[in-house]
């Protein structure tokens, strides 16, 4: 005579170390990694010029490009692990949308139109796609749980 485990948890897809498996995101959150993960190019390739090009001494190069390296690797990590399905991965990616308003500022302030325009789009349609009522759902798990039932 076998029992069945009547605890909801047991019927969830399990990954490694028995944490649930991850579900594949939904389509905005996709495709605020994919910008997320941009950004972070973006960012590891500024620190690149700021290394090489900047004004000032090495130690000035150096603290600048290691900032960006910091950024920019912190982005692309945000963006593989959303597009992996990662639930941690959606609140530190919101905050760095809401990190670049002020780059975004600076750029329209400094007459950057075309930089701040495009910056202004990626950064609010970016904030918007994480904010959505599918990410949500997802990010607290309401899809896994829709779907046990």
């Amino acid at each position: 005579m076998t029992s069945e485990p009547s605890d909801q948890s047991s019927r969830e897809p399990r990954g490694g170390a028995g944490r649930p498996a991850p579900v594949t995101p939904p389509v905005p959150v996709r495709a605020a990694a994919a910008i997320v993960g941009l950004e972070g190019l973006v960012g590891l390739g500024t620190a690149v010029v700021f290394g090489v090009a900047s004004e000032g001494g090495l130690g000035d190069r150096i603290g600048e490009a290691s900032y960006f390296v910091l950024l920019g690797g912190a982005l692309v990590l945000c963006a593989v692990l959303l597009w992996r399905g990662r639930h941690g991965a959606r609140t530190p990616s919101i905050v760095a949308q809401l990190l670049l308003v002020p780059f975004v500022y600076s750029q329209l302030a400094e007459g950057r139109l075309a930089i701040g325009v495009v910056a202004l789009l990626l950064v609010v349609g970016t904030f918007l796609l994480l904010v959505s009522e599918p990410a949500r759902r997802w990010s607290i798990g309401a899809d896994e749980r829709s779907r046990a039932e």
